[in-house]
């Protein structure tokens, strides 16, 4: 009994110290919180949670703040995260709703969740690799040049010119007809199968479009493996400001680190396949010093996969207020891969 009831302690001085800023004494527990215990049992527990490395004091005052050991209790411990309510969702399913392109998705997703958290929000874009094809253009656009355009599940565009040395511009149904043969070969393929999908189609046609066809074939491979996975899009760094006590040593160091996309990229993209392998729509939360990025350790990320071909997330202070922060994430993410890859 004597554990649970610490635990709510230590649950009650989170919340406190998300809330407020300041240290939490063992008084303004009584206060808050029906502990249903004397003011010197609530002592001993804060002492007991003290030594086991779970709080600290941050000075000499009575109060106490909790350590990254002990936001990690909080967050393993949490039962349930509360849903949020259905006038969010709704207002998270009509503002995403709204977008008109892949860009305007990812740029809507990050300004709406750093929004619903007050965080940084992070998101990197659709992984091509992991992407089907929807559908494949084919544009004459003069002479002898051909505009291959490849258009993913995830609404990724991917287009290139290319020379096929004959002059199309007249010869329609040769257009159409190798149009509708790689589209009947790649449409809800993956994008890494389109070489080994094409060779039928090169083997199909006939002898005097086959030039065509591997001009088109050698585009559509080069888009498919284009390195779009080295794209991250934040909104609301500036809400680090906001919270710059927060930061034990200096604000400017984590805001230099998020110019290291590259970093925040394995982050978000490692803290998502970790949620991944959870069971439902799980979300990683990663506090303090487990981050392994030494700038970044006075911040927590929590973090999720939207859909099979990407993570999006936030970043914060580790004072955050995490249940709400994980709901945001999880819900966002949900409407997010609806969008993406309905």
């Amino acid at each position: 009994m004597s554990d649970d009831r610490r635990l709510e302690v230590l649950r009650a001085i989170v919340q406190d110290y998300v809330k407020t800023s300041e240290p939490v004494g063992s008084k303004a527990l009584l206060e808050r919180h029906r502990l249903g215990v004397s003011a010197a049992t609530v002592r001993n527990d804060m002492a007991v949670l003290e030594e086991e490395g779970l709080i600290t004091a941050p000075h000499t005052s009575a109060g106490r703040v909790p350590t990254d050991a002990g936001y990690r209790l909080f967050v393993d411990r949490l039962s349930t995260v509360k849903p949020l309510s259905r006038a969010e969702r709704t207002a998270i399913e009509q503002f995403l709703g709204g977008a008109v392109d892949l860009d305007d998705v990812v740029s809507r997703t990050t300004r709406l969740l750093s929004s619903l958290t007050q965080q940084v929000a992070v998101m990197q874009y659709p992984s091509l690799s992991r992407s089907t094809v929807r559908h494949v253009e084919l544009v004459p656009v003069g002479g002898t040049r051909l505009m291959v355009v490849l258009i993913a599940n995830t609404g990724r565009v991917e287009q290139r010119v290319v020379d096929v040395g004959r002059d199309l511009s007249g010869d329609e149904l040769a257009v159409a007809d190798l149009r509708s043969r790689i589209n009947g070969a790649a449409v809800g393929q993956l994008l890494s199968m389109i070489p080994a999908r094409l060779a039928s189609v090169l083997d199909a046609v006939p002898v005097d479009d086959r030039r065509v066809a591997e001009s088109v074939a050698a585009a559509l491979a080069d888009a498919a493996a284009a390195d779009t996975e080295e794209r991250v899009v934040l909104a609301g760094t500036a809400n680090l400001a906001r919270v710059g006590t927060d930061f034990p040593t200096s604000l400017s160091s984590v805001l230099d680190a998020l110019e290291e996309h590259v970093v925040l990229l394995r982050l978000i993209g490692g803290m998502s396949t970790l949620a991944s392998g959870e069971a439902g729509d799980a979300v990683a939360v990663s506090i303090g010093h487990e981050n392994p990025y030494e700038p970044l350790q006075t911040t927590s990320v929590v973090a999720t996969r939207y859909g099979v071909v990407g993570g999006l997330g936030v970043l914060g202070p580790t004072r955050m207020d995490y249940p709400q922060a994980m709901a945001a994430v999880r819900a966002v993410a949900h409407y997010v891969a609806e969008i993406l890859e309905g």
